[in-house]
Parts: C-alpha cells; sequence; structure tokens
C-alpha cells in the first residue's frame, strides 16, 4: 500500500507540472503600449464609449447645461475600474494574458503598486517635470528608476529638456487636438493652434539629440505631422487617444495615411489608457483586423517600433515558441 501511495503522489505532481507549463506558455508576442496614465481611481465613473467622438454636436455658450467629453449610451460602453484594487487587478490581468509591457506615468505609488504584481520590466515608468525644480527632475531621472519623461507639453521649460537629453531619456510631448471642447470644459487656456506638430520644430532644433515621441501622432494634422517626420528623422508618434475615441473610419484614414507616407516603422501603439481596461484590446483589435496593413506592419506598430524606440532588448521579451 505505501509503494502505491508513493507512485500516486509522484503521478500527482507530473501532472501538476504539466498543467503550469501549458498555462505559463507564451501563445501571443509581445505588445507594447506606450501612453498609460497612473493615478488613483475616482469611484463613481460612468462607463464610455468607444469611438464617441463620432458625432460631436454644437453647443450654445449662453446653455449652462454642462456636457462632457464622453457618452454612454450605446450598445456596449466600455465600464470603468471603480476602485485601485480593481484597476490594477485589470492591468495585471492584461499584461500577462496579452503579453504586454506597458510605458507608464503618473502616480509613483500607484505604478510601485502595479509594478510588484507584473514580471519586472513589464511596467517602464515615466516621469512629468510638474512641482519639480530642474534639481529634483535629474536627482528623479538619475535614481534609474524613471526611464521616460511624458507626457508633457510644447511648452517645457527648455531646462528641464535639457536634463532629458543629457541623460538620454526618450521624452513624449502632446500634439495634436485635446478632445471635443477642451478649452470649454477643462482648459480655458487651451489652443488647438498650440498644439501642431510644426511647433516641435523649435524644440528639436534647440535640442538636436533629444529623443521625442510625438503623442496621438498630430492628429487630425497629418501633412504637418508628415513634413515634420519627413525633416526629423529621429521623431516617431503613438496613436494614442484618436485610435479609440475619433470615428473608426477616421481613425483607419489617419493612421493608413502615415504607413502611406512611408512611416510604417516610426508609428508606435498606445492607448492613452486612464480608468477604462478595455481600452486596452479594443484599441488593438483596430490594429490587428486592419485590412491595409500587412502582418508585417501590424507587429511593428504593436511592438517593433517601440522596442527600437526605446532601445529595449527584444531577447528579454517573451515570445511564442
Amino acid at each position: 500500500m505505501k509503494k502505491i501511495i508513493i507512485s500516486f503522489s509522484l503521478l500527482i505532481g507530473t501532472v501538476l507540472i504539466t498543467v503550469a507549463q501549458t498555462v505559463n506558455k507564451v501563445t501571443r508576442p509581445p505588445v507594447m503600449d506606450v501612453h498609460i496614465h497612473v493615478g488613483p481611481v475616482r469611484s463613481g465613473m460612468a462607463s464610455m464609449c468607444p469611438h464617441f467622438l463620432s458625432n460631436m454636436p454644437g453647443a450654445d455658450p449662453m446653455d449652462k447645461t454642462p456636457f462632457s467629453f464622453s457618452v454612454s449610451d450605446c450598445l456596449d460602453p466600455w465600464p470603468a475600474a471603480q476602485s485601485d484594487e480593481e484597476m490594477k487587478t485589470e492591468i495585471v490581468k492584461r499584461i500577462k494574458d496579452l503579453n504586454m509591457t506597458m510605458i507608464a506615468f503618473g502616480d509613483a505609488g500607484v505604478m510601485r503598486s502595479w509594478m510588484k504584481e507584473v514580471p519586472e520590466g513589464r511596467i517602464i515608468p515615466g516621469i512629468g517635470y510638474r512641482n519639480l525644480t530642474v534639481e529634483q527632475f535629474r536627482d528623479s531621472l538619475e535614481s534609474g528608476f524613471y526611464k521616460v519623461f511624458a507626457e508633457t507639453g510644447m511648452n517645457t521649460p527648455d531646462e528641464y529638456l535639457e536634463v532629458a537629453e543629457e541623460l538620454n531619456i526618450p521624452v513624449g510631448i502632446h500634439s495634436g487636438t485635446g478632445g471635443n471642447g477642451s478649452a470649454n470644459i477643462s482648459n480655458p487656456n487651451y489652443r488647438a493652434s498650440s498644439m501642431d506638430p510644426y511647433k516641435l520644430e523649435d524644440i528639436l532644433a534647440r535640442h538636436p539629440k533629444l529623443k521625442v515621441w510625438a503623442m496621438h501622432a498630430g492628429y487630425p494634422l497629418a501633412e504637418h505631422m508628415i513634413a515634420l517626420m519627413g525633416a526629423h528623422a529621429y521623431v516617431y508618434v503613438d496613436i494614442s487617444g484618436l485610435i479609440w475615441s475619433y470615428p473608426l473610419d477616421e481613425v483607419h484614414y489617419y493612421i493608413q495615411k502615415l504607413v502611406q507616407a512611408g512611416f510604417g516603422k516610426r508609428i508606435m501603439y498606445g492607448t492613452d489608457l486612464f480608468y477604462y481596461p478595455r481600452m486596452i484590446e479594443g484599441s488593438m483589435s483596430i490594429i490587428e483586423h486592419a485590412q491595409y496593413l500587412s502582418a508585417e506592419q501590424k507587429r511593428d506598430i504593436l511592438f517593433n517600433n517601440a522596442a527600437r524606440f526605446f532601445r529595449l532588448d527584444e531577447s528579454q521579451f517573451d515570445w511564442p515558441e
């Protein structure tokens, strides 16, 4: 009887090992989201419809009824996370299930709590400059924790850009639209003209070794973005924000225009994620099902271009066998 028990235990051990190996087997190639906002979750947030800017009616300045960036009245809205723990759970699940790496910036405490739950290197921390002196900003970057300077604006003081340039830190700069009614709802000082990709030229002239990517790909100013990228060979773009908010046909038109202009190797996938976890797979599916993109171009946008831009060792990522 003793031999039977021992043999059975060994058999069970073998089965468990086999199951574990099956569960941990990588089935998807890596994906990198280069635009993740991190911060405390506000409970009570409503769901949001993808491509909610498909209908942007005008408003009356005399009408005091508040209007919103987004809408939730659609067939399958994306629910908002309702707590920090729920948001962390959803992010960790996607990093593991979708074989993702994320460039994240925002609240350092929240970011560190996420990082504890995923393999090392799957969350690459970024930093802003608000409320930091130049000396504090430099110390933060030299600490080694932060690898990226983002999301910053066209009006970023030169002394902060000089630090990033000196330390060879990639910089993500907001370009293009800020959403429907930005100047009316959230930022009365917002000016659409200030986000023109051409505004990057003076920054690049003053900081010729700065490694820059234009967040939101300068949408909707495709011609300006194409001209800028043609003149400045180091500039990449991400397609965050626009990919899930504007009309789907418009999204495809804009991405295809950049690819047709020859910049398929400098477009990076990003979401501009804040509180809606399903934004990740919703945005990924747009690239994965784009008929105008070859399989190679899809992989470039979803991973290869970002790995090149951020100087990452592709051998350190998990790949399907």
